[in-house]
């Protein structure tokens, strides 16, 4: 599955143009390498936003729609960086 579809199917980023935009612009990696929105997603691959105040970590669990999308990734870290200084 592509890393834009995934980030909108698992509810992590509302809409797949915003997550095509946030790729583009370097806010996301994937096992550690910057991904484009096109880039694709296995079962296994550690997935690492920036969004701005919110930094998200998760490893991809199932590429398939499911009822509940956070069963299709689990958390591994999550940090507010809006007290970052300068």
């Amino acid at each position: 599955m592509r890393l834009d579809k995934f980030l909108k199917t698992a509810q992590l980023i509302r809409r797949r143009t915003v997550a095509r935009e946030v790729a583009l612009q370097g806010r996301v990696t994937v096992n550690g390498r910057p991904a484009k929105p096109g880039a694709t997603l296995r079962v296994g691959d550690v997935v690492c936003l920036d969004l701005g105040s919110r930094q998200l970590e998760v490893e991809v669990l199932s590429l398939s729609r499911a009822r509940d999308p956070r069963s299709l990734y689990r958390v591994l870290g999550e940090r507010d960086v809006s007290a970052r200084s300068g």
